[in-house]
């Protein structure tokens, strides 16, 4: 089960829904009303003033509540104010809530990309790059948003080179821009970067899931 918290855990009895489904922890969303595993969810607690905050790595104290990790999903609990029905209490929700989480998703891809880094499963710099995949196992391919086509095209060509048309099932992590990618792997100008097949990369690959997953544009609920 992928999830952003590298330590998933049940938390205070006083979370809404179901503890479990089929033996995967799983809750009830406040939006939707769907019992869903948690891996799919947000939790959200009570903050200082009583505003309402995302609990990213769902480790904060105090009672909290679940809405389905997409921001069309979060999007349309904001608009109805779902929480101060899910927490039983008059509560501040921020317009702003959808992108403060995807902000908050992005931050927890790179910090642990990062931690790969330090743990020696990140590879940058071209020639490097090409090397590594002539002769290791490749999970993903890194490339930032502001890179150039042209070096793209050549690090597509290794892959090709390498794997043929089993290339395609190595994951494609765009979206970044050079100077986030530089930032978390301490070193400059970093437009393309492949994360290798080790253990270090499951949090890297599971929390760049869960980030896809809630920028998918899915339709917004019609709940009036």
């Amino acid at each position: 089960m992928l999830t952003i918290s590298d330590n998933a855990q049940d938390h205070d009895p006083q979370d809404r829904g179901p503890r479990h489904v089929a033996a995967i922890p799983a809750r009830l969303c406040v939006a939707t009303s769907e019992v869903k595993p948690i891996a799919d969810m947000i939790r959200f607690v009570i903050g200082p003033e009583r505003i309402v905050v995302p609990d990213i790595k769902r480790k904060l104290p105090g009672r909290g509540v679940w809405v389905t990790a997409r921001q069309g999903v979060l999007a349309d609990a904001v608009r109805r104010n779902v929480f101060r029905r899910g927490f039983k209490a008059d509560v501040e929700v921020s317009q702003n809530l959808p992108d403060l989480v995807d902000q908050l998703l992005e931050r927890s891809v790179l910090d642990a990309l990062a931690m790969a880094h330090k743990a020696g499963a990140v590879i940058a710099g071209f020639a490097k790059i090409e090397g590594a995949i002539e002769s290791q196992k490749i999970a993903a391919l890194l490339q930032a948003r502001d890179a150039s086509g042209d070096g793209h095209r050549k690090i597509i060509s290794a892959l090709k080179r390498r794997f043929g048309d089993d290339h395609e099932r190595i994951v494609m992590m765009s979206g970044f821009a050079s100077a986030q990618l530089s930032l978390a792997l301490a070193r400059s100008n970093v437009v393309h970067a492949v994360l290798l097949a080790e253990r270090p990369s499951d949090a890297v690959l599971a929390r760049w899931r869960v980030l896809e997953r809630f920028r998918t544009s899915d339709p917004e609920p019609t709940t009036p």
